[in-house]
């Protein structure tokens, strides 16, 4: 039309955001509804409600991307919110479910408090950090400050199942290993931008494979033992393998030797042999998992095992593809932990393999855009940190699915914006800021590259070029 002016990039990538965002408020909003008349016959008395805080989060998070960042990437905070508003629709359906059966208390209302402080602290971090490259120079700092909240838990009460997670802090349970996963990505970008070369010298050939000289295995040494230190103290299985797999797989994108892979694998592997034998609260998990159909409904002692992996394949069966319909299933035969490390267990009940792949190909795409921004960054620190933000995700979502499917031992930890939990939902929309922080900063020198003369000679550049090598500079 005449008069209308062309959207720049930045404002095309609004656009899209905004419709998608708008898209998100719709499914979350649908969800409640149809969860309220499957639960109750009739509409949630707080659909109304509910509406209007998931639209209202939506405005505020879009304009605050708009304002502190315009050229990031369209996708990321429609992702991140629908998981979360999808979230709070199983956890409010989960509610009525677990009140109804053995009272307690609602745990939806306070995870939409938590939202909003969420999304909140993922604009301010927008608004302060203008810049990422400012992270790289606090990188040992930052190391400090994860080793210390690594260690904190240690000193805490084992949780009921035995497990010490949480410190209290003010009168509230705090997981530190959620923010320990963003402090270990930012200092090791950082650590490998200065050390890469070194690190990618190669040893000797063994089956094919160039393996890292023996006085190089330091750093990946240091890292195998602080994660076998979080499993023996914490009996936290989930932290220590993220913690661990974070940094093979950024040592591999930094040095592109597939020996240091090889060596990650050979050290978990042997680490978890020599830990799980010795240590009773993984060896129960593991025994557990090899045969969860012996601890079902067995009288079994607090921390030892329970019958919660035999509760979730049980569930996942009587799902099918299509799932009993949301507000249909039986979610509360999950006693302990339904609302949080086995949430995905009521997807897979109530909306089948169809719902369970859809919330997995959710995670995939925002893992996707992450490995993109990487791809996409001008600087060697922004393309580390994406990817070590991204491998977090993806390793979280991985041990979390794997455990309640049974692919691999249960590790205790909680699907990222899905599952019940304020800290877990804090540190993961101060991941949002850091991706989308990268991402503008990449687009925006992308486009004043293209308005310049250097830019102007090819004006069809593909927006996200793929850089001769993962890290430039070698």
């Amino acid at each position: 039309m005449r008069g209308l002016k062309p959207l720049t990039p930045a404002g095309a990538r609004r656009r899209t955001e905004a419709l998608l965002l708008a898209f998100t408020v719709g499914i979350t909003v649908l969800g409640h509804a149809s969860a309220g008349l499957a639960l109750n016959g009739a509409l949630p008395v707080n659909l109304a409600a509910f509406a209007a805080s998931m639209s209202l989060l939506a405005l505020v998070a879009h304009l605050g991307v708009r304002r502190f960042a315009a050229y990031a990437d369209p996708l990321v905070l429609p992702l991140a919110l629908l998981l979360t508003g999808l979230g709070l629709v199983l956890l409010h359906r989960l509610d009525h479910a677990y009140i109804e059966q053995y009272r307690g208390d609602a745990y939806a209302p306070g995870q939409l408090v938590w939202t909003v402080i969420g999304v909140a602290a993922c604009l301010l971090a927008l608004a302060l950090l203008r810049d990422h490259r400012r992270l790289q120079r606090f990188i040992y700092l930052t190391m400090a400050a994860a080793l210390v909240l690594l260690a904190a838990p240690a000193f805490s009460p084992a949780d009921t199942y035995g497990a010490k997670r949480w410190i209290v802090v003010g009168g509230l349970s705090v997981q530190p290993g959620e923010f320990v996963k963003i402090m270990i990505a930012v200092f090791f970008a950082g650590y490998l931008v200065v050390h890469r070369e070194s690190l990618a010298l190669t040893g000797r050939r063994f089956l094919g494979m160039r393996l890292p000289p023996m006085r190089q295995l330091g750093p990946i040494a240091t890292v195998w033992i602080l994660s076998l230190l979080v499993l023996v103290f914490e009996r936290d299985l989930g932290t220590s393998l993220i913690f661990f797999g974070v940094f093979v797989v950024m040592l591999y994108v930094a040095t592109e030797r597939t020996g240091w892979i090889v060596c990650g694998l050979v050290m978990a592997a042997g680490g978890a042999f020599a830990v799980g034998s010795a240590e009773p609260h993984v060896k129960a998990r593991v025994a557990a998992w090899l045969d969860p159909l012996s601890y079902y409904r067995q009288q079994r002692p607090p921390g030892v095992t329970s019958e919660q992996a035999a509760q979730a394949l049980f569930g996942f069966g009587s799902g099918g593809m299509s799932g009993t319909g949301l507000g249909l299933g039986h979610p509360e035969l999950i006693k302990f932990a339904g609302r949080s490390d086995f949430i995905l267990t009521t997807v897979g009940e109530e909306l089948g393999l169809a719902g369970v792949m859809a919330v997995l190909l959710l995670y995939a795409l925002l893992v996707q855009r992450g490995l993109r921004m990487a791809l996409g960054a001008r600087d060697p620190f922004g393309k580390l940190l994406a990817v070590g933000l991204a491998a977090a995700l993806a390793l979280q979502v991985f041990v979390v699915a794997g455990g309640v499917t049974g692919l691999i031992p249960l590790t205790g930890k909680a699907l990222p914006f899905l599952a019940k939990g304020g800290s877990s939902l804090l540190a993961n929309w101060i991941m949002v800021a850091l991706l989308l922080r990268i991402s503008d900063s990449a687009e925006r020198q992308r486009e004043a590259d293209r308005r310049g003369p250097a830019g102007a000679a090819h004006p069809a550049a593909p927006a996200y070029a793929r850089p001769a090598r993962a890290v430039p500079g070698r």
